[in-house]
């Protein structure tokens, strides 16, 4: 079994200002978003509609604050709803955690509507742009967590190789590490499955089905190895509240896709 090596949170510290390592992984993957979106545009389809690396750092700026909003909005109404209905104020208190994937998606989604309609372009055509470049940060995401000591996973048979002692759980028993299997799914194998699907001109909505889809399979796999929120445990039929946010993800995804074949995106 390994031990979970205790990493210093701040990378750097600077007189009073403190850079930490998840604040870099944020930046990292901002960084990789720009320089994968402007390979993107350089494809014949994009250059056709009229697409620019200019465009894709707009997108990123609607992204991030899709991001925060959305996130920490999904949290308070699909995790804490009673607490936060107590503790309004709260709701504002970001430095304490607390962020919801499936809440950061809606506020993107939302982030890129307003993109499109003030951009005069269809929502999923934004949405099929910059799909593929997704995964890559919530790898860095991921990595933060695990850096952070987050996201300690369910119980592992001692045997297993990489089964990890969390001692910031108070106990001496193996876990999976589930933030690096998250980093590894959600991470870089939907990246390289999305990348490659992307290269070709699909049609309308089918590289965002193919997203919702892929992440929400892989989501679901990973739930399986991570421990549950304390304060919700499992939900209805043994599933965590990951796993059932991941269903209509899926749905939503293969309608898409189905939606899209034939439809140009042009």
């Amino acid at each position: 079994m390994l031990v979970y090596p205790h990493f210093n949170p701040v990378a750097l510290q600077l007189g009073p200002i403190a850079i930490h390592w998840y604040g870099l992984t944020y930046l990292a993957a901002f960084g990789l978003f720009i320089w994968l979106g402007a390979q993107r545009v350089k494809l014949a389809q994009f250059i056709q509609a009229g697409w620019a690396r200019r465009d894709i750092e707009d997108l990123l700026f609607y992204g991030v604050l899709g991001v925060v909003i959305g996130g920490r909005l999904g949290y308070v109404l699909f995790y804490k709803p009673g607490y936060y209905a107590a503790h309004p104020l709260e709701v504002f208190a970001v430095w304490k955690g607390g962020m919801a994937f499936h809440g950061g998606l809606l506020g993107v989604l939302v982030a890129m509507a307003v993109f499109a309609r003030m951009r005069g372009r269809r929502f999923l055509a934004v949405t099929d742009l910059i799909a593929p470049c997704v995964p890559t940060g919530l790898a860095c995401g991921r990595i933060g967590n695990f850096i952070n000591g987050e996201l300690p996973g369910r119980e592992a048979d001692p045997s297993l190789p990489w089964a990890m002692i969390y001692p910031q759980t108070g106990s001496n028993i193996p876990r999976h590490p589930s933030s690096l299997y998250q980093f590894l799914l959600e991470g870089l194998l939907l990246f390289a499955v999305l990348w490659f699907y992307a290269k070709k001109s699909r049609g309308l909505g089918q590289v965002s089905g193919v997203f919702l889809i892929g992440y929400g399979v892989l989501r679901f796999i990973a739930e399986f190895f991570r421990e549950p929120d304390d304060f919700l445990g499992l939900l209805s039929l043994g599933m965590s509240m990951g796993q059932w946010l991941c269903v209509p993800m899926v749905l939503a995804g293969v309608a898409m896709w189905l939606w899209g074949r034939g439809r140009s995106a042009a």
